[in-house]
């Protein structure tokens, strides 16, 4: 796996220090390492497998056409960029023939070389990136399952957006995460800061109804004597959120004067604090959410498209609640053990709140659990439990036989299973629901995980 490095390489010790220096700034998230021995190169490589490489023509012992042949024959994937202080067009040629990403002239603007190093690394990046998704599509296991376990489901389409999220991880551009009220936009966030840098600050900010002047000095800070009453400084979102996620809710409420900016710390990696006439740079991996239709507001005038291009460069968009209502027993049994309620609830709660629209999705259902928990607690009347057209539904859910459902089922069975094969038959149909998760399967089962992995290795030998 690569490293997240730029690595240069020239036996001119002042003139790496001076890149180095250059460009570590403009990179922050990345670590600029220097190497000043063509020789030591190869090893180098072997061991940190950079980003990319700058790598310079003339150098004593192994010249840099000789090392970009070695380099592009065992690690062909890291893009090199070609660095001469000769502006000649031969020398140019036979580099990009060689396999060269670019080739760039010493004696020239930095800009043009700035450029070449962003464009290699996001090449580098996207290719991390496709290896990591073929990976995922054939294999369909969670490299860090624990890191989603505070997100309940068994829905075929959340494991796939898991696993996208742990290919999209270890990169630095920006998220958008959609999805309507309640799915749980911010839980997800949350799971690719444990996934991206678990160890660096998390930061969130509701960005719905600043306006410019607040939002500006919410993200980026302020200096002392910026504006009245300004009698200190305030380092801003982006500093706190350094090396870590900043995560910015409701995305789709920003005003237009403030998406400028937003697009400009996006595409630049730099900002401006308030009453600061010094630029910075941006140090941490932006994670934005919205509830709303962007693609309408585009067409409205109150999104700029721009902006939208450069904020879905990754996209997770969330199913409704109502797309994925086999979740909803699994949601409602968690919620009862978060509260310490009794789980023989789950089945009759399950029956009363599965055909409800629940528009607000995993927000409402914890809402209507704990609801009735605490009607129920009170002694509230059956009658009065329900405020709507559903309460006739709730109040035969509650007062079934927990057996009700499961009896209807046997009764449809021709012949009767035996008593043999009827566990073989439950553990099968959990398993095959889990998607082979053990750990789930159990739960439904209601035997531990243990006894589980049991009875499997009994039936295969």
């Amino acid at each position: 796996m690569s490293s997240h490095s730029i690595l240069l390489v020239d036996d001119d010790k002042a003139w790496l220090r001076g890149l180095k220096l250059t460009l570590q700034p403009l990179f922050s998230t990345l670590k600029v390492q220097t190497c000043d021995e063509p020789r030591h190169l190869l090893k180098l490589v072997q061991e940190e497998l950079p980003l990319t490489i700058i790598l310079d023509v003339t150098m004593p012992y192994l010249t840099g056409d000789a090392l970009l042949a070695q380099l592009q024959e065992r690690f062909p994937d890291i893009p090199v960029i070609m660095l001469t202080g000769r502006n000649e067009i031969e020398i140019a040629v036979r580099c990009m023939k060689l396999g060269a990403f670019d080739y760039c002239i010493k004696t020239d603007e930095q800009d043009r070389l700035i450029a070449a190093i962003q464009r290699a690394v996001q090449f580098s990046n996207l290719q991390h990136e496709n290896r990591n998704l073929r990976q995922k599509v054939l294999d369909q296991q969670l490299s860090h399952p624990d890191v989603f376990a505070e997100i309940v489901t068994s829905d075929r389409r959340m494991h796939q957006i898991f696993l996208y999220m742990e290919a999209i991880a270890d990169n630095h551009e920006a998220v958008l995460i959609t999805g309507e009220s309640g799915t749980g936009k911010e839980l997800f966030a949350r799971a690719l800061h444990r996934l991206y840098a678990p160890e660096k600050p998390w930061v969130a900010v509701n960005v719905a109804g600043l306006d410019d002047a607040m939002f500006s000095d919410t993200l980026f800070g302020h200096a002392r004597g910026a504006f009245t009453g300004a009698q200190g400084s305030r380092p801003g979102m982006i500093r706190q959120a350094k090396g870590g996620l900043l995560f910015l809710d409701e995305i789709g409420d920003l005003e237009t004067s403030s998406q400028i900016k937003l697009l400009r710390l996006l595409q630049e990696g730099e900002f401006l604090p308030l009453g600061s006439d010094q630029i910075e740079r941006c140090q941490c991996r932006i994670i934005c959410a919205t509830n709303q239709n962007l693609d309408d507001k585009i067409e409205r005038g109150d999104f700029r498209r721009d902006l939208y291009y450069r904020l879905r460069t990754h996209t997770i968009e969330l199913p409704s609640l109502r797309e994925r209502r086999d979740d909803i027993p699994l949601l409602i049994r968690h919620f009862l053990q978060a509260e310490k309620a009794d789980t023989s609830l789950c089945r009759p709660l399950s029956r009363a709140f599965t055909p409800l629209p629940l528009t607000g999705n995993v927000r409402e259902l914890r809402a209507l659990v704990i609801d009735t928990l605490a009607r129920l607690k009170a002694g509230v009347d059956i009658q009065e439990l329900s405020r709507d057209e559903d309460n006739d539904r709730l109040e035969t859910a509650l007062w079934s036989e927990d057996e009700l459902q499961f009896a209807e089922l046997v009764k449809r069975c021709e012949p009767l299973p035996t008593l043999k094969e009827a566990p073989e038959i439950l553990v099968d149909e959990a398993l095959k629901r889990s998607q082979g998760n053990q750990a789930q399967a159990a739960r439904w089962l209601g035997v531990s995980r243990a006894a589980l992995n049991k009875r499997i290795k009994l039936r295969k030998s």
